[in-house]
C-alpha cells in the first residue's frame, strides 16, 4: 500500500538537516484523521479533552457515550435535553458542559455545518464562524479540521507542543511566538498538517 504522506515527508525532509534528521528518526507519518465525523460531534470531543490526559478525555467520553445505550454519538437534540448533573457525573466541568450544550444547540440551529457542507468550506471562513460558539477557540477548530476534515494544510500555530517541538527541532532557548509560528510555518505549506505531526514528535533535549 503507498504511503499517502510520502511526497509531503520528502518535502520537509528536503528543508534542512534538521528535518531530514528528525523525519529520519520519527520514520513514515502515521497521522490518522478520523474521516467524515460530524463536525458537532468533532467539537464536542475536543471539548471533552481540552486541557486534559487523553486517558481522562477517553473516559468522559466513554461515560458519556453510556448515557445512550445504541448509539454511536448523542444527537444534538439529546445533549441539549441532558440534564446537567448527568453530564457532571460524566466528568465535564461547568463550563464545559454549557460549551457542549452550545455547541449542540447552535448544530440545531445551523450554525455548526453537516459534514458536507463544512468539506466545502475553506478553512478561515469556518475559523471565523466556529470560534463565535461559547468555550470554542482557533485551537479547537483547528482539530476539527486537521482529523475530520482532513485538511492537508493545517498548523495549528497556539499549540504547544507545535511550538515546544519547534524549539527543540531548533534546539532554540524559548518557544517561537503565535505570529512567528505562522511566519516560519510558510515554508512548510502546503504540507503543514504532517509538519505539526513531526513537531509533536520532537523528542526532549
Amino acid at each position: 500500500m503507498p504511503d499517502p504522506y510520502l511526497p509531503a515527508t520528502a518535502f520537509l525532509a528536503s528543508i534542512d538537516d534538521d528535518w531530514r534528521r528528525h523525519i529520519a528518526v520519527i520514520g513514515p507519518c502515521l497521522h490518522q484523521p478520523h474521516a467524515a465525523r460530524d463536525p458537532y460531534e468533532s467539537l464536542v470531543r475536543a471539548i471533552a479533552y481540552q486541557q486534559l490526559h487523553a486517558r481522562a478525555g477517553d473516559a468522559i467520553v466513554g461515560r458519556l457515550l453510556a448515557l445512550f445505550p445504541g448509539k454511536a454519538f448523542p444527537r444534538p437534540e439529546q445533549i441539549v435535553a441532558t440534564d446537567f448533573d448527568q453530564l457532571r457525573n460524566c466528568g465535564f466541568s461547568a463550563s464545559k458542559i454549557a460549551t457542549i450544550q452550545g455547541i449542540a444547540q447552535a448544530t440545531l440551529d445551523g450554525v455548526v455545518p453537516d459534514y458536507a457542507t463544512a468539506l466545502a468550506m475553506d478553512d478561515e471562513v469556518l475559523i471565523e464562524r466556529l470560534i463565535t460558539l461559547r468555550g470554542v477557540g482557533r485551537w479547537t477548530v483547528e482539530m476539527l479540521l486537521i482529523y475530520s476534515l482532513e485538511r492537508p494544510d493545517i498548523l495549528p500555530a497556539d499549540d504547544f507542543g507545535v511550538r515546544e517541538g519547534y524549539r527543540r527541532l531548533k534546539g532554540l532557548e524559548v518557544q517561537p511566538t503565535r505570529k512567528q509560528m505562522i511566519e516560519i510555518g510558510l515554508a512548510w505549506s502546503p504540507f503543514r498538517t504532517v509538519a505539526s505531526w513531526y513537531l509533536w514528535r520532537v523528542p526532549g533535549r
